[in-house]
């Protein structure tokens, strides 16, 4: 079986898409996206602590004895950590530093930052408009775009096409954080919009180029007998190596930023080598066959 033969084994490619979207909405109906506070408010606490050996759970553990059950810690590395918790105020922060100071022998604060529930919420919701008007922004400029080639898929088609490839590009990343949050308390932060934004543009830019090099093959046939699925294959084996070698490029920027990049960034990094992966595996796996599918007339 040739694997660039995509419209030959649409349905392989598709029915793996569909189902990894599908388990990745059940991830996040079933266990929900945990907001951090940047989306829901809280308190942000950044410590460096003289002993290198203590861990992230010891923090955790010492300020759990103290009353707040409520709460996050995340080891940046080199004896440094985040900690966030649902609310802080200036009487708990002295208890907790005296706290730590008793159990760890001392420690010195880096950073206090506190985010009310009313603008967190409203953070959360222009993150969510944000990126609504992104995806609908790209499919009305591709369709714009593709205006001129209206056989035998009509231009709009191309939006729609690019519109529920990005659906999927954004579904996997959000499924795993939910994994991730069920299991090991993740939190979805501002970080992980951005992230989503940029694997929306990265994602879209792969499709691009391979839509408008099946639409200059559409053009040079015009007023000929046109196999779409003919094109189609065609075209994807033009841009595939293209394709793969620009992916490949980024995910091992990634790959060296998530083995040794800072540790506060570390899911950051890890959504967006994610959305790499599935979104160059959607611009030619997925895109392409479903634009086959939408063919006024079949082969």
């Amino acid at each position: 079986m040739n694997f660039l033969n995509v419209i030959e084994n649409r349905r392989y490619y598709l029915s793996f898409a569909a189902l990894i979207v599908l388990a990745s909405w059940v991830f996040v109906v079933a266990f929900g996206l945990r907001p951090g506070i940047d989306l829901a408010g809280g308190a942000e606490w950044q410590i460096s602590v003289n002993n290198k050996d203590v861990s992230a759970f010891q923090i955790q553990s010492i300020l759990s004895a103290v009353g707040q059950q409520k709460i996050a810690v995340v080891s940046n590395g080199a004896g440094a950590f985040t900690i966030k918790t649902p609310e802080m105020n200036v009487a708990d922060r002295e208890k907790y530093a005296a706290s730590l100071k008793s159990n760890l022998g001392g420690f010195q604060e880096e950073n206090f930052s506190s985010i009310g529930p009313v603008i967190g919420s409203e953070l959360a919701k222009k993150s969510i408009t944000a990126i609504v008007l992104a995806l609908l922004g790209i499919s009305l400029y591709i369709a714009y775009a593709f205006r001129k080639v209206s056989e035998p898929v009509k231009s709009w088609k191309y939006g729609l096409i690019t519109l529920l490839t990005l659906v999927h590009d954004v579904s996997i990343p959000a499924g795993f954080l939910a994994l991730l949050g069920h299991f090991m308390g993740i939190e979805m932060d501002a970080n992980f919009i951005v992230a989503l934004l940029v694997i929306m543009g990265f994602s879209v830019h792969d499709t691009i180029v391979v839509f408008d090099r099946i639409r200059e093959n559409l053009l040079l046939r015009q007023g000929k007998e046109i196999k779409l699925g003919a094109v189609i294959d065609y075209s994807v084996r033009e841009t595939f190596a293209r394709s793969v070698n620009t992916s490949f490029a980024l995910i091992l920027v990634l790959a060296a930023l998530l083995a040794f990049g800072p540790q506060s960034l570390f899911y950051f990094i890890l959504t967006m080598l994610i959305g790499t992966v599935f979104g160059t595996y959607s611009s030619i796996f997925v895109a392409s066959p479903l634009l086959y599918l939408w063919q006024k007339k079949r082969d």
